[in-house]
This record gives C-alpha cells, structure tokens and sequence, in this order.
C-alpha cells in the first residue's frame, strides 16, 4: 500500500491545476484550428501539442520540462532560446520566394513599410504600459505578423518574455484570415475593392539574381542587426535564383524547413507552462499583439490610399494590408477579399510584392530595434 500511495504521489492527476488544465485546453483548441479551420496548420499542430505536452505535472526530481536542467526538451528548446531556429527558417523562406512581382513594381515595396508602423506603435504602447525597453521592443516585433522575427528579437532582448510573444505572434499569423478581411473592408470602398491592377512585368533571371545580394548590402547597412535573419533569407533566395544550386535549395525548402519548422513550433508550446505563461504580463502582451497586428493592416491600406491620390495606374487598397509579413495568408485574404467583389479580380501576384517586402521590413525593424535597445 505505501508502494502504491508513493506512485500515485508521482501522477499527474494529485498536482495538476487549473491553470495547467486552461493551458492544455488552449493546445485542444490550437489543433481544433489548425484540423477543423485550416488555420496554418504547419505552426498550430505542433505548438497545440507541445503546450499540452507542457503542462502535464512532473516530479520535481525528475528533470522533464523545458526549463529543468539536462532534460532533452530543454535542448531541443536551446535553438528557440538561443535565436537558432528563426535564421534557419529564413534560409528555407528565402529558397521558396518569388520576388518577381515586387521586383516588377518597386513601388509596392512601401506597403511593407508602411504596415511596420504597428511595430513602432506597439513598441510606444508597451512602453505606457510599464515594459521595460527592451522588453518592449520584443513585444513590438509582434506587429510585423512575423513569427520567427519575434522568437529571434526576445531571445535577444527579454528571454524571459519569449514563451508568450512566441505564442501571441504565431496566433495572430494563424488567425489573418479572421482579424484582416474586416479592417480592410472597413477601409475601403467598394469601387476601391473592384481596381483592377496591371499586371506585373516579366522580370528576367539576372534581376532576380542580382537582387538578394544588392538587398542584402542595402539593408543590413541600415540595420546590421538585421544580419543573421536577412542573411539567411537571401542566401536562401540566391541558391534558389542561381539556378545551379536547386538541390540545396530544394532542401532548405523542404526538409529542412519542415524539419525546423516542427522543433521550433513544439517546443515554444511546450514552453507555455501554466506558472510561467498565465500572468498579467502575458495577457498585457496578447492585447497589444491585436493592436499592433490591426495597425499594422490598417496602415498598410491607409498608405496604399494615400499613394493612390499621386498614381495614375491606382493600386487596389486591399494589397497594403499583405504588407504585414504573414506569409503568403496575407495575400491569399487579399485575394480572397477582392473576389468577393469581383470574382475575376486576381490580386494574389500583387499582394505577394507587399507580402515579401514585409518579411524584409520585419527584419530591418527587429534590426534597428535591436541595435538601439541592446
């Protein structure tokens, strides 16, 4: 009997609570998402399962969880901690990005930039709300809808905050198709729902070759921060342009970024134990998310008005909400978005030049915040 007392000491069922039971409900309700809604599944599933797998109780001697010394989830979650995962996920991105149509039209570059106002933006609010800088500057990046931009900046500037910044920037990038069509319908009108655009030009192979080098030297001179993420993701672009590298870049766009994809999505659910994620700062941090994440829409389709008052060849407004760098959901809402008004309006090639200068713009502010905060 007292053998059988001392097992029932270790289960799981004498010192769970209800914190642990909301947080493995939230992991139900990610995979109930990812399989039921089809909402980035790739990201869900795994973050879903690894916050169930983190709050299932432990023995205290037993060396378990992602935070106890020596156990094998604390070192599969080094590569979050330490900003090793988000380079490598860049390397993939980079290898399975087309920049022709943004290539085609500079000028829709802007959009990207614009939707970065959420960043700056959420960076003020956290600071009135009593975060540090540095811990502000992590929790601002959420507004770039760039999962692994914010994993690699509050590894950097607020490890301790990195579990619910983690979490807050993958939900709301699952969660694109619900928070964006409304902001954009609100904004616009529905002549300006029905522009039709031009369609882009053909770029030729040498452009597209010499681009990720020329970007890479432009931008990480404005931002050197920005080194390890831009440097990953154009590396990745150029072994895919060079067109004498296609088995590396078929891996890094495949395997690898599968590969790391899994480890890195796992691990940040399993890093979301109840003591350490169910505090106010983590709900502060979630609401500012929302924020940022429908400042950073908005303005990417307020700019996009505004550059049409100069513009004979007008851009449809709902392209500067893909500006966010929620990859590729942002522009397949747009497209979505515009076929609800005009099923023969396609949008998709268009919102992708905003949706990548968005991944760029997401670096080079996680860059400039990083140079100034560190």
């Amino acid at each position: 009997m007292s053998n059988l007392l001392d097992f029932l000491g270790t289960t799981g069922f004498v010192s769970i609570t209800w914190e642990n039971l909301i947080m493995i409900l939230v992991g139900i309700v990610f995979i109930f998402l990812a399989i039921k809604k089809d909402y980035e599944p790739l990201l869900l599933v795994p973050i879903g399962m690894g916050a169930i797998v983190g709050n299932i109780p432990t023995v205290p001697s037993m060396a378990l969880s992602v935070y106890d010394d020596g156990s094998v989830l604390q070192y599969l979650y080094f590569g979050v901690s330490h900003g090793i995962y988000p380079p490598l996920i860049f390397l993939g991105i980079g290898a399975m990005t087309d920049f022709s149509t943004m290539l085609s039209n500079p000028k829709l570059v802007l959009l990207g930039a614009a939707a970065q106002v959420g960043v700056f933006l959420t960076f003020l609010g956290a600071l009135a709300l009593g975060f540090t800088l540095e811990e502000a500057g992590a929790i601002g990046i959420i507004g770039g809808a760039d999962g692994p931009t914010s994993i690699f900046l509050s590894s950097r500037l607020a490890p301790k905050l990195l579990g619910p910044i983690a979490i807050a920037a993958y939900s709301y990038m699952a969660l694109v198709p619900v928070i964006q069509p409304p902001i954009m319908k609100l904004l616009t009108s529905r002549e300006e729902r029905l522009i039709r655009m031009k369609p882009p030009r053909k770029v030729s192979s040498r452009e597209k070759m010499i681009f990720p080098v020329a970007a890479f030297l432009i931008c990480t001179m404005i931002a050197p921060g920005a080194i390890v993420l831009l440097g990953m993701m154009f590396f990745g672009n150029l072994l895919k342009e060079s067109l004498v590298t296609e088995r590396l870049a078929a891996t890094a766009r495949t395997a690898m970024i599968d590969i790391v994809t899994i480890l890195l999505g796992f691990c940040v659910g399993a890093s979301t134990q109840a003591d350490t994620f169910l505090t106010k700062q983590s709900m502060l941090i979630f609401g500012l998310g929302a924020l940022s994440f429908a400042v950073a829409t908005a303005g990417g389709v307020l700019f996009a008005k505004f550059m049409n008052l100069f513009l004979e060849d007008k851009i449809n407004p709902l392209v500067g909400a893909a500006g966010v760098s929620a990859v590729p959901d942002s522009a397949r809402v747009v497209q979505m978005v515009g076929q609800q008004e005009d099923p023969h309006n396609f949008l998709l090639m268009h919102a992708m030049a905003p949706n990548v200068a968005g991944v760029i713009g997401s670096a080079v502010a996680a860059g400039v915040l990083w140079a100034v905060l560190s």
